[in-house]
């Protein structure tokens, strides 16, 4: 059932040639993931879907091949214009960024939602003698 699921969804175009692109890159994977306008899943690639093992997971290249798959889909699907979110600090942020650029997809705008601390941890407690 989850074939005809995916078939169903690679075959519909969408009106709106608009899309939003959500990359999360830690040091062990980059996960590409492709959503409409609402914020609805169309499909995503990884390190891993695109076949790396291990470590490899992690690499640029790895985050490349994914990123390139999602750009194949994304013209299959009538998709022109996307907003890209990246999350995280790994390999594959600018790599998959470039890889957007430069095969055809039309970049709205780039936006970092990357998580960081604004005060830090509470300290310890002040040990007494």
């Amino acid at each position: 059932m989850k074939n005809n699921t995916t078939k169903f969804l690679l075959k519909k175009k969408y009106n709106n040639k608009k899309g939003i692109i959500k990359i999360q890159s830690s040091f062990n994977n980059t996960i590409v993931t492709l959503t409409d306008t609402l914020g609805k899943t169309i499909f995503w690639y990884s390190g891993g879907t695109s076949g790396f093992k291990g470590s490899k997971k992690g690499t640029p290249y790895a985050a490349q091949s994914a990123a390139f798959n999602v750009v194949n889909k994304a013209k299959n699907c009538g998709i022109k214009q996307v907003e890209v979110f990246v999350r995280g600090s790994g390999l594959g942020r600018d790599v998959s960024l470039r890889t957007f650029f430069f095969n055809g997809l039309n970049l709205c705008f780039v936006y970092d939602i990357t998580k960081f601390p604004h005060n830090g941890c509470r300290p310890p407690k002040i040990r007494h003698a």
